[in-house]
């Protein structure tokens, strides 16, 4: 797979941009702050990679067709699935409400993840007097647009997998402990639609990267900051 990176995006965009579309795989760019959705097929995998390191990924999936099958990715029922033992290890899967598998982890670098914290969202951001800031919460809503969602509300009901985040053992290391090309890949088992958000918080970190999706037929999807080549991440072993 020939994969292209348009180096010369730049962070501050204020919207998720396109710069490769053809019929094996897209490249999405997800600016930091900001977030994006797509779907996945039963069978297919994604992968989302941390390039330069330190930023926090709130996930969330929802069974398809959404809304009307009810059924999303569950951090309680994923709890109860793996007796407690979170973060979830290679080999394990992620479950949905309706306590079915939904993503087998299939790798991971970083192993350090969070099930337990909510997705950041406009009243956390309003009780520390910063009202209007950006939220993943929100950023998911937007993303999920497309395929019905009305308000973020529709978003806080599903808890995220936090991908990157180091919570609640923040005294051992920082909140967002990933290192420049840490990554998570899940392989899919029922087909959904997955929210992802670059986590605009920045209260007491001020690293705001962003995140470049890549997917394709063959399923691999992975979220990518900018500033990094396709031969540059062959080399690093992104790809």
């Amino acid at each position: 797979m020939t994969i292209i990176m348009n180096s010369t995006v730049s962070s501050t965009d204020s919207k998720p941009v396109d710069v490769l579309d053809s019929a094996d795989s897209k490249t999405h760019i997800v600016p930091g702050g900001h977030g994006h959705a797509f779907e996945v097929k039963k069978g297919s995998s994604f992968r989302i990679v941390d390039i330069h390191g330190q930023q926090i990924v709130d996930m969330m999936a929802w069974v398809l067709p959404y809304p009307s099958s009810l059924e999303h990715l569950s951090m309680s029922y994923t709890r109860y699935a793996l007796n407690g033992n979170a973060p979830p290890a290679v080999g394990d899967c992620l479950v949905t409400n309706k306590q079915e598998p939904i993503f087998k982890l299939t790798a991971d670098v970083c192993h350090t993840h969070d099930m337990t914290f909510m997705a950041c969202n406009p009243a956390f951001y309003a009780e520390k007097g910063l009202k209007g800031h950006r939220s993943c919460a929100e950023n998911i809503a937007e993303a999920m647009k497309p395929w019905g969602m009305r308000s973020y509300l529709e978003a806080t009901a599903v808890d995220p997998f936090n991908v990157f985040q180091n919570t609640p053992d923040m005294t051992l290391k920082d909140l967002g402990c990933s290192r420049p090309g840490d990554f998570v890949e899940f392989e899919v088992l029922k087909d959904a639609v997955v929210g992802v958000s670059s986590c605009p918080y920045d209260v007491v970190s001020e690293v705001l990267v962003s995140c470049l999706l890549l997917y394709d037929k063959r399923g691999l999807a992975q979220a990518l900051p900018f500033g990094l080549d396709a031969a540059n991440m062959r080399q690093t072993g992104v790809l």
